[in-house]
């Protein structure tokens, strides 16, 4: 993200602080980020902060996919302060959906503050009535005491001991939605910052044929080429090396399910090809960087450009310098209008061919 953090906006900025309207924008952004993520059976989010919050290329505030969690046991510690840790983690070692509505009741105080309150403190303040005392004073006074109050009496909800007090996320939600003002203003006019121009339209190294084709996001000839291409990537990889014990009913069992993935895919029956190719993923046992290409590829022809891009990003892992790993990332954040980071994903793309021609013509 080319805007860096709510935290440097909030804590450290140089030209203007962040007005209200636009600590409002941030706050709904978050909490919708959260309900989509926890609708999407992504719940726990460790360590929510104001470092976690990040501004895209039009200064619109994005929550970081670094915090997210498979289950409660993920996770090596929660914030280095305890000061801002949820309760029952500090007891139980456990994050849950409440902790996260705790850790964003900080956030709120971040915004509110323009700077780290202790919650113990902050929850003084409020049953005080100083929510003047509370709010930033580089404000200089510009935002609605209505609003203000809103905000604070919410944060308190979040910051509540026991988490059955505490809001849901839908709750958040449903508060904030309804405070958001300026809404034709963009965020980097609120923010103060130039947007950034949109990438060239040409890429600066010279691509093979699916690098032409992802540049164009041609996806009909992405598919012609990854059914040509077949298998022949994961040679090498690692990843097909079975023991005699694996070849087991599961195991004969999720070969079958790839297959029939490949067959609907070659059939351009691409929600079958999901449903059959993640039936091979979640096993487990294998690991095909070829299988999450083509996955990513049905997503994006079932217009799921998060899902193309969480699996182009797998591959990546699976695979570290795998040109159609970065050749897909391309393709999924075209279609996320992230045009210059698709534009480097498909120069790395590029180099990493570059290199790879370069190698076979030295040992052949």
């Amino acid at each position: 993200m080319p805007n860096d953090t709510l935290a440097k906006h909030l804590f450290h900025w140089e030209n203007q602080t962040i007005e209200w309207a636009m600590r409002i924008r941030v706050a709904q952004y978050i909490s919708d980020a959260l309900n989509y993520c926890s609708a999407e059976g992504r719940q726990l989010y460790h360590d929510l902060n104001a470092y976690r919050v990040l501004f895209d290329e039009d200064g619109d505030p994005r929550l970081s996919c670094f915090g997210f969690m498979r289950n409660s046991r993920d996770g090596k510690s929660y914030s280095t302060n305890l000061a801002y840790t949820p309760p029952e983690y500090l007891k139980h070692g456990r994050v849950t959906p409440e902790s996260v509505v705790y850790s964003f009741g900080t956030v709120l105080l971040d915004l509110l503050s323009g700077k780290h309150i202790p919650p113990s403190h902050a929850l003084d303040m409020i049953r005080g009535k100083n929510i003047i005392l509370l709010m930033d004073s580089h404000l200089e006074g510009n935002f609605s005491t209505d609003e203000a109050t809103t905000v604070v009496e919410l944060a308190s909800k979040c910051l509540q001991y026991e988490p059955k007090d505490r809001p849901s996320i839908k709750d958040l939600v449903a508060t904030l939605a309804p405070l958001q003002t300026k809404c034709d203003v963009p965020s980097y006019v609120m923010l103060g910052i130039s947007k950034l121009d949109e990438a060239p339209a040409t890429p600066q190294r010279p691509l093979s044929s699916l690098g032409e084709a992802c540049s164009r996001k041609d996806l009909t000839a992405i598919h012609q080429i990854l059914v040509m291409t077949h298998y022949r990537d994961d040679e090498g990889t690692g990843t097909n090396e079975l023991s005699f014990q694996e070849w087991t009913q599961q195991m004969r069992d999720m070969l079958e399910a790839r297959k029939r993935g490949d067959q609907a895919f070659r059939d351009k029956d691409f929600k079958a090809a999901i449903d059959f190719y993640s039936q091979f993923i979640d096993v487990g046992t294998m690991i095909s960087p070829t299988v999450l290409a083509r996955r990513s590829l049905c997503y994006l022809l079932c217009d799921q450009p998060d899902a193309a891009l969480r699996d182009a990003m797998q591959a990546q892992i699976v695979y570290a310098d795998w040109p159609t790993a970065f050749y897909m990332q391309s393709v999924a954040l075209a279609k996320l209008d992230m045009h210059q980071d698709a534009l480097d994903m498909l120069n790395e793309a590029a180099g990493l061919e570059e290199k790879r021609q370069k190698g076979d013509r030295r040992s052949s």
